[in-house]
């Protein structure tokens, strides 16, 4: 069975992600991977931000 998270450790996720998804966009073999995990980070963005309105590179 699945363990519940509290607030903080889910934020620390999110961001962990987000810091992946940005590394992969970075390294991406081509546009194509490269737009798909910029829309990735840009989910992410707006998931801990909801605020904020992300920028694509």
């Amino acid at each position: 069975m699945s363990q519940g998270v509290d607030a903080d450790e889910l934020l620390r996720r999110l961001r962990a992600a987000r810091d992946w998804a940005s590394a992969e966009e970075e390294r991406a073999a081509d546009e194509t991977a490269a737009t798909a995990f910029r829309v990735v980070r840009m989910v992410l963005d707006r998931l801990i931000d909801p605020a904020h309105h992300p920028v694509a590179h």
